[in-house]
């Protein structure tokens, strides 16, 4: 039998991700997509019917490349795991929240979440999936679409790195309070994700804790074709 996602969502080491995301607003996941789980995923851009809108990035000034909000009801796979990883991180978001200054009540629930951002007129889901080019890249930003924003979402690799495309780093900038902005990338395998900050994250200092600002992009795929799913738990406006 397939091992549900709130099983693999469980067997990760979360540990050593929430020591990551404590240290650099990012942590690795490992594989959680086998190779034939990622082409079957990745084959879904071509299936038009899936999809609530397609955005050319060149056209809004976001890089170069392209990518697909998918429609709902989302692809099984793609629910399952936003509705387990959810149910994961909601306790850590909390966390963040109140160490802060925010409010800390995020539901356990992530129908009940979703629930709350219907409430907000935020009705549009948000899994994509991108596809770049050689050639593309995508510009350093935040996914926040509306009033409500869960402070982590995922990107999972779909493409073989080396072998269906090369270059198209995952990169990310933490813009600190009067210091210089420090870039990070993220090297992944083929079905692995990053989990990392939204928008801002909390980190301790020696007066207390303060905020970073975080922003994520990719860098300029140097050949071949690359392919990723992006998993955001709040909906869009």
């Amino acid at each position: 039998m397939p091992i549900s996602a709130e099983h693999s969502v469980a067997a990760l080491d979360w540990p050593r991700i929430e020591s990551d995301l404590a240290t650099r607003g990012s942590a690795t996941t490992g594989v959680i997509f086998s190779p034939e789980e990622c082409s079957a995923l990745a084959a879904l851009y071509e299936e038009p019917d899936r999809f609530r809108s397609r955005v050319v990035m060149q056209r809004h000034g976001f890089g170069q490349g392209e990518y697909q909000y998918f429609a709902n009801p989302l692809p099984p796979v793609v629910a399952s795991w936003r509705s387990a990883l959810y149910e994961r991180l909601a306790p850590l978001a909390d966390a963040w929240a109140a160490a802060m200054g925010q409010p800390a009540d995020y539901p356990a629930d992530h129908a009940a979440y979703l629930a709350r951002c219907r409430a907000a007129g935020q009705l549009r889901p948000t899994p994509l999936l991108l596809r770049y080019g050689e050639g593309d890249y995508n510009c350093l930003h935040q996914d926040l679409y509306g009033d409500l924003q869960f402070p982590l979402q995922l990107t999972v690799l779909l493409s073989r790195p080396g072998e269906d495309f090369t270059g198209g780093e995952f990169v990310l900038t933490e813009q600190r309070p009067r210091m210089q902005s420090r870039a990070e990338v993220v090297a992944l395998a083929q079905g692995e994700a990053v989990i990392f900050a939204v928008n801002q994250r909390p980190v301790a200092g020696t007066r207390g804790t303060y905020r970073v600002t975080m922003r994520h992009g990719v860098s300029r795929v140097r050949s071949g074709r690359r392919h990723t799913l992006g998993i955001i738990f709040h909906d869009a406006r």
